[in-house]
């Protein structure tokens, strides 16, 4: 049987794993974290869940809301936020533009440990180079470990990442790669003892450093935890900010979310208070093309670099790259366990 190494467990590279697993070829996914998720991560805090990466997501292309109707049946998605609101001036109010949100339950990370079931994957693994041996594939981890021998390899890992690896193999990769840029993003989160005096469950402030202000326990399955902050940067203050410490970020963010709120609806003192840095959080121009990249010798690349920056955007990539590799993987195989070789 054919096996395709896929490096990064993302949900465009998990995409791309269950399409070949319903194709039949076998398949082993790598990812440099603990364990499947990508911006679809949740972080466990004491007596909260709070989502740090992508905080809902829509389905505008058919084939994603055909997958998407699976999920809300069995549970694993409803509909969050009921609206989004935004602000103007010091005065927020529901945004109605006819799209439906939808998120994970009980957390974003849900999703993506449902499409990891089954699938085997080398978790603290990052693989820091390629090799070609003939027709397979081989590759190198940060430790020295060898994997292999692959009959393709996708990489889902953000384009400045995945041009290190294609660099010594194809020039024009490598090239698509470095025209992508990605914006960066902090992302912070605070858990509180009381409860916001503020209708919304979700926000977008319309000026200063916040792009999105999401309130955890006011989406499905986390109704019983206490209130809880997301707070997302925009991609310019993020990029002017980069070399802040989350301690540092977590607490501008909030000091801007206080300056933006009416005095009686301003947060007090945050229980805990923490953040993220995601630096390659979104592509700022996406590129052209069908939402991937594939060569005749098995090499490709998906997420939401080549196509739009949206959650269900990666999902599709990641998808058409799956069924593009099914349809160029040879049916014999070239032999290898996939496993760790001295």
């Amino acid at each position: 049987m054919p096996s395709i190494a896929i490096i990064g467990a993302g949900l465009a590279g998990l995409a791309c794993a269950r399409v070949l697993q319903e194709r039949g070829l076998d398949t082993t996914l790598f990812d440099k974290a603990r364990g499947p998720g990508g911006r679809l991560s949740s972080r466990r805090l004491p007596e909260a869940v709070v989502d740090i990466g992508a905080q809902y997501f829509t389905a505008r292309h058919a084939d994603f809301r055909r997958v998407l109707s699976g999920w809300q049946d069995s549970g694993l998605v409803a509909p969050w936020p009921e609206a989004l609101w935004a602000q103007e001036g010091q005065d927020a109010a529901p945004r109605e533009d006819g799209i439906p949100r939808y998120c994970a339950v009980p957390r974003m990370s849900a999703l993506s440990r449902h499409l990891a079931e089954g699938l085997r994957l080398h978790a603290r693994t990052r693989i820091q180079a390629l090799h070609r041996d003939g027709q397979a594939w081989w590759l190198e981890s940060d430790s020295g470990e060898r994997f292999g021998p692959f009959a393709a390899v996708a990489i889902g890992a953000p384009p400045p990442q995945a041009q290190a690896l294609v660099a010594a193999h194809d020039a024009e990769l490598a090239r698509a790669c470095g025209e992508i840029e990605q914006a960066p993003c902090w992302a912070a989160y605070a858990l509180f003892d009381a409860p916001l005096p503020v209708a919304w469950q979700a926000l977008r402030p319309g000026r200063g450093p916040l792009a999105f202000v999401g309130r955890n326990h006011t989406k499905p399955g986390r109704e019983h935890q206490g209130e809880s902050l997301t707070l997302h940067a925009t991609p310019t203050w993020s990029r002017d900010h980069l070399a802040l410490s989350p301690e540092a970020a977590a607490t501008a963010l909030l000091d801007a979310l206080a300056a933006i709120l009416p005095a009686p609806a301003r947060p007090d003192t945050p229980r805990l208070l923490g953040a993220h840095r995601w630096r390659y959080a979104r592509p700022i121009c996406p590129a052209e093309g069908p939402g991937f990249r594939l060569t005749r010798h098995g090499l490709g690349l998906c997420g939401d670099g080549w196509t739009e920056g949206r959650v269900e955007d990666a999902w599709r990539s990641g998808h058409l790259l799956g069924r593009a590799l099914a349809e160029l993987t040879p049916a014999s195989p070239i032999g290898g366990t996939q496993c760790p070789t001295p």
